[in-house]
Parts: structure tokens; sequence; C-alpha cells
């Protein structure tokens, strides 16, 4: 693997005498999901802070704090310093709250699913309107159940019923009596007005929030760098400077959605007084001022879907403009529409009386609809790219997408319908005092039953197979060991076979292999949530009624099937709401808990907020400027070589900041990956930025790369470049455990890493030695002035 250079192979210069440079290696570690420790990743439990703040930093071990002034202590080893991110996703117990964010988060990964396409179209920017758009319908719909729970449910129904307003002394100034009469705030118009105030303040929260964690994650600059000309090799957007700044966009978009929801809450608050007053004998001026609000709140809708439809994201240069106009004149005009709304709904009209729900069907029914019609368009779009650029590994053939837009749209409907259906059953109970949540949510809680069981015969389907991939590995078991197979036969003397230990090596390969199922249970799920959202907006819409009372009459069996299902869905929805709650409330307390919610935040909020404003902060625009200032920085004043060594998440991460450096300091990086996703997992599903052409890009442009993995690793694999760069590339899979039984020097039983612990084997060792002495180092020079980009020095290129 070694290659010829200026430089002896053992260091020396032409006159055999050793250079400072040749001396000044540094390993610069990245750890993976779920976070660590600097003590763990140093195995020293003196460490010390060398760059960065509580958030994120760099350490090293105390002893190497100066190690740049003693090259010659460090021959023939780097020295190691880790990147410690893990409080990015996964520090104090607020972010257990983000779970209520899931669906924005899941959408957001729509838009970077898209499938690879040879050049930029207008079928690629069609793609990324249609998600922007279903993200915007999200906003809409968790508004519209907060509206449902606040003014529908509690003010308009709850509050509007004598009886039930009994029941809830704390709805005493809002309630009327058997008589229909109470004190000022009992009529219909001002209950509302008032109750509008909770998902005001929801959208508001929402506001804050997003702007709250761009200004704590996303708002560090990237390192400043010239895009590089697009020479057909099949490089990716990552390496463009503008990639990881979104700072314009976010701010369209989050102006845009809090216009969104603030409009949602003045439709629901004056529509009802509106219709009112559109009866026979209702008063001519508040009649008028109805239409004006009317035709106020669709200007506002257009000039919101205006906004989003606009324009896309940024990324060929660093763009730090923000459209100003936008961002401040459209979320206060909905805020002034909004406060026009309440004043409108508030004024006196004695005669009113609230009966019956608020038209919540209608909005929930036409949320869903557009929702299921962008998802249908979004695969034909998704589907016309893929062709273009055919690739097998492709997640479900370039539909991965729309099957992950399709399924953040179901865990939007599950979350608001089982707010909406829990409240109801506390406000009123068995009692029957209301008319309880719209009918559609009721039609949609009635399909979680069959989705249930389809996804029951799937994972039984997964489950037989396996098995039946166990029973081969055990073969394979015994072909990598060595092992004598024969009745009474033995592997290395005194190491006899054993059975169970067989059984444990093989399940744990098979339940790894589980891993590259995940695409076809996102595609059926996704297929068959969409066909039962279908079946359940026509079923509300043509009979008007939950599914038991509508089945009356019917076949007994279809009868029963229905009532079993309404009954069992409702159940099921405020089970899983209250299985939500209370995992947030543990994992705001536990943070064994909060770092499990952590390890998804890790693959979820890799990707910038493209789609939905309301995402969880994308840690990437913090942790990859980090990690390329701290290698052009270095490399610039020592000249050194430069092991960039990444363990899953942080192997994405280390190739996401690679592909930021400037060409010249690339090539005097050497890439060193293990239990890496980045094409088992990264590679099928954004196929767009990790794809195989991206993949073998950055194998040309680094100096130097090895990926290691094992079979037993449920979430690393292989990077598999095609042709001859992959045998360069990829370690064969290494044994997992180190020793089949007792030896003498594994004289206990060798555990089952899987996913962890690389460094454990010998191999990691002996890897990161070759990549070292690979790598040419470079001539250091002098700091740059202040503001000056920090650009690496020319080095060879890999051989």
């Amino acid at each position: 693997m070694a290659r010829e250079n200026d430089h002896g192979k053992d260091g020396t210069d032409s006159t055999g005498a050793k250079t400072a440079a040749d001396e000044t290696a540094l390993e610069l570690l990245v750890h993976g999901v779920g976070g660590t420790t600097p003590q763990a990743m140093l195995d020293d439990p003196r460490t010390v802070r060398v760059a960065g703040d509580e958030t994120a930093a760099m350490f090293r071990r105390a002893e190497d704090v100066d190690a740049e002034d003693r090259p010659e202590e460090y021959r023939g080893r780097p020295v190691p310093e880790a990147y410690v991110w893990c409080n990015l996703t996964s520090g104090n117990g607020s972010r257990a709250l983000w779970l209520v964010l899931l669906p924005f988060m899941v959408v957001n990964l729509a838009h970077w699913m898209r499938p690879n396409a040879r050049r930029r179209s207008r079928t690629v920017r069609l793609y990324g309107l249609l998600v922007r758009l279903t993200g915007l319908t999200l906003t809409v719909l968790f508004v519209a159940a907060a509206c449902e729970v606040a003014l529908d449910l509690t003010a308009w129904q709850c509050a509007g019923t004598a009886a039930c307003g009994e029941q809830r002394a704390w709805l005493g100034f809002l309630s009327v009596d058997a008589h229909g009469h109470g004190g000022w705030w009992s009529q219909p118009g001002r209950r509302l007005a008032l109750a509008g105030l909770v998902p005001t303040a929801l959208t508001a929260l929402l506001w804050y929030l997003s702007h709250r964690t761009w200004s704590a994650y996303e708002s560090q600059l990237p390192l400043p760098h010239q895009p590089e000309p697009d020479n057909g090799d099949g490089g990716t957007a990552l390496g463009k400077p503008g990639f990881w700044y979104g700072r314009r966009l976010v701010a369209r978009l989050r102006a845009a959605h809090a216009a969104a929801g603030l409009l949602t809450v003045a439709a629901a608050v004056s529509t009802s007084a509106a219709r009112h007053d559109r009866a026979p004998g209702g008063p001519a001026l508040l009649d008028v001022l109805g239409w004006v609000l009317v035709g106020g709140l669709l200007t506002g809708a257009v000039a919101v879907v205006g906004v989003v439809v606009h324009r896309g994201r940024s990324e060929n240069t660093l763009d730090t403009a923000l459209n100003r106009a936008a961002v401040r004149a459209l979320p206060y005009a909905a805020l002034a529409l909004l406060a026009l709304s309440m004043v409108y709904a508030a004024w006196s009209r004695p005669e009113w009386r609230s009966s019956g729900r608020l038209p919540g069907d209608a909005v929930f029914g036409g949320i869903a609809l557009v929702q299921g019609a962008l998802v249908v368009v979004l695969a034909v779009v998704a589907k016309v790219i893929y062709r273009r650029a055919r690739d097998p590994r492709t997640a479900l053939r370039g539909l991965g997408g729309p099957a992950t837009a399709m399924l953040a749209c179901a865990l939007g409907g599950v979350m608001t319908g089982g707010i909406a259906q829990r409240v109801a059953d506390w406000l009123d109970g068995t009692s029957g005092l209301i008319d309880g949540p719209p009918v559609l949510l009721s039609w949609q809680a009635s399909v979680i039953p069959p989705l249930l069981v389809v996804l029951a015969v799937l994972c039984a389907a997964l489950a037989v197979r396996t098995a039946r991939v166990k029973k081969r590995e055990k073969a394979r078991v015994a072909e990598d060991y060595h092992l004598d197979t024969r009745p009474g036969g033995t592997t290395e003397p005194g190491e006899a076979t054993d059975t169970a230990r067989t059984e444990r090596i093989a399940g744990t390969r098979a339940r790894a292999a589980l891993t590259d199922k995940a695409p076809l249970i996102a595609g059926v799920v996704s297929a068959v949530t969409l066909l039962l959202g279908a079946l359940a907006v026509v079923g509300a819409w043509t009979t008007g009624e939950v599914p038991g009372v509508a089945a009356e009459g019917s076949y007994p069996i279809v009868q029963g099937a229905a009532d079993t299902a309404q009954a069992l869905g409702s159940w099921l929805i405020g089970a899983g709401f209250i299985l939500f709650v209370t995992w947030g409330r543990r994992a705001y307390k536990d943070p064994s808990a909060r770092r499990t919610i952590g390890i998804l935040w890790d693959v979820g909020t890799f990707w910038p907020r493209a789609a939905h404003p309301f995402a969880p902060p994308c840690y990437a625009e913090r942790a990859v400027p980090d990690l390329t200032w701290r290698m052009a920085t270095w490399t610039r004043t020592t000249g050194g070589r430069l092991i960039l060594s990444g363990h899953s998440q942080g192997s994405v991460l280390a190739a996401a900041a690679a592909w930021q450096l400037h060409p010249a300091v690339r090539k005097r990086v050497g890439l060193l990956t293990y239990g890496s996703p980045i094409e088992r997992l990264y590679g099928r599903w954004f196929p767009a930025h990790f794809g195989p052409a991206a993949l073998a890009s950055l194998h040309r442009q680094v100096d130097c790369w090895r990926n290691l993995h094992r079979r037993t690793d449920p979430i690393g694999g292989p990077i598999k470049l095609p042709g001859k760069c992959g045998p360069v590339v990829d370690h064969p899979a290494l044994l997992d455990p180190l020793a089949y039984g007792r030896t003498e020097r594994h004289p206990l039983p060798a555990p089952i890493l899987g996913h962890s612990d690389y460094q454990a084997d010998p191999v990691f060792a002996e890897e990161r030695r070759r990549l070292l002495a690979r790598l040419t180092p470079g001539v250091p020079r002098q700091r740059p002035e202040s503001g000056a980009e920090p650009q690496g020095s020319s080095g060879r290129s890999s051989g």
C-alpha cells in the first residue's frame, strides 16, 4: 500500500535526517451515535479541552496538550485528539421535548432522500418543492389539532354544554347554564377568541424554538472556500460552500410556517362567527367584515404558499443574506389578521348559541387529502428522477423519500388524533355530553388495528427469514473459525466446538442483517398507510358517522369488525399518546432514556432543515465546520499528517468534513472509518449525496481511505466501491468475537462486540499504522492573518 515520495519509508529526507514534519501526526477521533466521554475515547482519566465549548469540543490527554512542541516523543505514533459532539443531540433534559417534533424531522429527511440525478433539473427542484409543501401541511395539521382541542372540544362543546361545564369548575367563567345564559365570556365568539390563545402560543413556541436552536447550533460559519468545478466525477453537494449554512432558507420557511399557524388559528376563530353572520337576518356590517376577513385569510394563505414555493436551498455560495420582507412582514401581517379575527369573533352576538362540532371534519379531511395527493405526486417525480440514473442499491428503487414523507404524515395524524381523543375522553368520559372530536379522527384511529395486523405478518415473515439466515450462518461460523464440526471434533488444541457459542454468533449475524430489510418494512407500511388513510377519508365523508354507527344494518361480521376496529383503534391511539408522553417525561429525568432519544436524533438530525423549519436542529451545521476548521488550521500550521478516524455516525461527519476541505488539505488527510453506515444506510437512503459515484469521488480526493466492519454489526458495513477501489477501501470483515473459545491470548470468553469497540481488534492499530505510512507530510507555513482563509499546502495524490 505504500507509495513513493520525496521521503524515505523510514521518515528520512534525502540526506537521511529525520524531519520534524515527519514526526508530527494527529489522529482526530470522532465518536458515533449515543455519544461518549473524552476519557473513554482517549483511554485516559486525565483529559484537557483544547478547543470548543460545553456543547462541542476537542479534547486531548493532559500529557499530549503540547505534543506539537515535542515531535520527537511521538515518533511512529499519532497524537490522539477527540472531538466530542454528543451534547449537540443528548444534552440536558429539555431535549426530550423534541419528541413532539418527530413528524417534522421525518419529513425533513424525505427532502434529502431524493434519487441521484446526473444533472440538476426542473424535476429535481419540483421534488424539493413537493416535500416543502408536505412539511407545510404538517404545521397546519398540528395547529389545527391544537385548535380542535382548545376551541372545539373545550370552548365550543364542553363550555357550551351546561352539564359538561358543571363537571369542569375551571370552565365556569366560560360556561352557560341550562337556559343557555352565562357571563360576559360565555358568548361563543368570545369563548373561541380566548381559547385561540392556546394554539397561538403553540405557534409562537415553535417559532421561538426554531430561532433559538438556529442561534445555538446552526449559526456557525463553515470554512470559506471556493466551489470546486464540476468535472463529471460524480461529486456531492456536501462539499459546496453553502451546504452547511442554510440561514436564508430556514428564516424564510420559519416565517412562512409561523404565518401559516397564525392564519390557521384566525380561520378557526372567525369562520364560525362569519357563518353565523351570513344567516338570514344577520347584521349586515358584521357580514361584510366577515367576508373581508375571509379575503384576508385567503390572501395570506396564497402569500405563505408563494414564499414556500419561491426558492429552495442556496448551496453554491455562502449565502448570509435574508429576505427581510418575507421574514418580517409575513408573520406580522398574519398576527394582525389573527388579532382582527379575535376582535371580530368577540363582538357581541347575544342570540348566538353553540351546538354540535365546529367544522373540523372538512379541515382534517382536506389536510389528509392534500397530503395524500402530494405523496402520490412526489412518488411519480421520484421515479422519473430515478430512471435517469438507476442504482439498484437505492432504497425502494427511488421511492424512499415518498415513503418517508407518508410516514411523517401518518405520525402527525396519530399524534394529533391521539391528543384530541384523550382530551375528549378527559372532558366527557363516557357521559356522552359532547359530540367529541371530528368523525375523521375516529376513522383514522380505526385503521390502526388492520395496519398492525399487516405489520405483524411482515415481522413474522422476517423472523422466518432470520431463522433461515441463522442456519446458513452456522456453517460460515465454522468456516471462519476453522472449526471441526465432526462429532467430537476440536478446533485449536484444547478448544472444543461449542454449539451454544456457534448459535449466539450466527444469531447475532442474522439479526444484524435485518437492517438491510428496513426499506421493505418502510415501503409496506407506507403503502398500506396510504391505502387505509384514503379509505378513512372516503368513509368519513360519505357516511358522516363513526365506523361503528356507519356499519349498523350491514352484515354482522362487518358490523362486528367495525365496532372492534373503532374501539381498539381509539384505545391504541390513546395508549400510544400516553406512552409517548410517558417516554418523554422519563427521558426528561432519566439520562439513560435521554441517551436513547439522542441516538434517534443522531441519525435523524444530521441533515440541515430544508423542508421544515420546526424540525429539531441540525447538529452537523455545527460539527462539520468544527472539524473542517480544526483540520485546516492544524495541517497549515504544522504541516503534519492527519488521520480522520470516525466511528458509526462519526464516520458520516468525517466524510462530510473531508468534502468541505480545500483540495490541498484533503490530499494530506487519511480517512479511517469503522462501524460506518455511510453505504449501508446513507448510501441507500440518501443516494444523491452518498451514492456510489459520490463515495468513489471521496476515495479519489482524500489521500487514503480504509474501512473496517463486522458481520455482527447491525449499523456499519462495507463501502462497496465499484471495481478495484472496493478492496482498497474495505478491509475484509473482522472476526467477532476475536476468538471462538478459550485460548492462551483469550483465556476468558471473548465478547461479541457488534457495533462497539473496534479499537479492541489488532487490525485497527495495523490499518492506522499503514494509513500513516502512506500520508505525505507538508511544509508548515505561517499562521493565517485574521480573516484569511486557512488552506493546506499542496500534497501528492494517492496512487
